[in-house]
């Protein structure tokens, strides 16, 4: 591990005052620990960046995999640290809160390295299809694919939203999308390829086998429960006698779509419906949903005077 030269670093000491401005307490921990990895690493890199960086050549054909570890979390300089971990902490507030942090640090782990081996073979494409092999000495550096495939995330769990896209305003939906061709217009020497191994890798998880299979390989950890929708604790039964041949039954069948909230006050409402107005006919039909207590047998003069009494409190 060696030092980086001591110059000022504008992008950084920029990065390290927007962190000051949301506030530490504010940053979800994971999104906290990653941001300050590649500070870190920035400072004190592994190694030269020629010798982490990942491409066809030195991740396929010189087997050096452990660039897929050490090419996201390098970056090139102070300013690429200082809008990849920007573009962090904004998609990590909002995406961390959501899934949950166990979860957050799962994808961010996965996505690294996936994104990397996908990265090689769009590259190991163009070199076939273009019979270009300059395409395999094309190495790449920095968390910017991580980053794209976080927004494709990000738009998933809040559909619905405009993207200002030079000064253009894009769904959402799309909005990563005419990133990767903006960017790569604006800023040529930036890995398009990269950018859109980030993009492929998160509609995987989105629309793909990729979340299937990461919560399969995660096995019976309790902690990597799918965060994104709560648990369906009412989907499974148990092996009581009388409960082996009966269907599961969703959560949403219990509650009838209801929020706790909800479910609470009209549980209260109908208690106290009941209460109030006798409920003569409990003993004939369905108990209504909610707290339920025996009613009382009133005549119609005592129902009268109770309402009297509760409108002169």
């Amino acid at each position: 591990m060696q030092r980086r030269q001591g110059r000022v670093n504008a992008g950084l000491l920029l990065l390290l005052y927007q962190i000051s401005q949301v506030g530490l307490q504010n940053i979800p921990p994971v999104t906290l620990g990653v941001i300050a990895l590649n500070i870190f690493l920035f400072l004190n890199p592994v190694r030269p960046l020629p010798e982490v960086c990942i491409s066809v050549h030195e991740g396929f054909y010189r087997k050096n995999w452990q660039r897929l570890l050490l090419s996201p979390v390098h970056h090139a300089d102070d300013w690429h640290l200082y809008y990849n971990m920007i573009s962090m902490l904004w998609k990590g507030i909002m995406l961390e809160k959501k899934i949950k942090s166990i979860w957050f640090a799962y994808i961010i782990a996965v996505f690294s390295v996936l994104i990397g081996v996908v990265y090689m073979v769009l590259e190991f494409m163009l070199v076939k299809i273009l019979d270009d092999p300059s395409y395999e000495m094309n190495c790449a550096v920095g968390f910017s694919g991580v980053l794209f495939a976080l927004k494709v995330l990000n738009n998933h769990y809040n559909p619905g939203r405009v993207s200002s896209v030079l000064g253009l305003q894009i769904s959402s939906k799309y909005a990563c999308w005419v990133e990767l061709v903006a960017i790569h217009l604006i800023s040529p020497g930036t890995s398009f390829a990269g950018h859109l191994s980030g993009i492929l890798v998160g509609v995987m998880y989105t629309m793909g086998p990729l979340k299937k299979i990461m919560k399969a390989c995660a096995g019976g950890i309790s902690s990597f429960t799918d965060p994104a929708r709560p648990r369906d604790y009412y989907s499974e039964y148990y092996g009581y006698p009388g409960y082996q041949n009966r269907a599961p039954r969703s959560y949403y069948d219990y509650t009838g779509g209801l929020t706790e909230e909800e479910q609470l006050e009209r549980a209260v409402l109908n208690s106290l419906n009941e209460r109030d107005f006798g409920g003569a006919t409990y003993d004939r039909e369905r108990r209504p949903y909610g707290f339920w207590f025996p009613p009382e047998r009133h005549s119609e003069e005592e129902i009268r005077r109770q309402r009297l009494r509760r409108f002169e409190r």
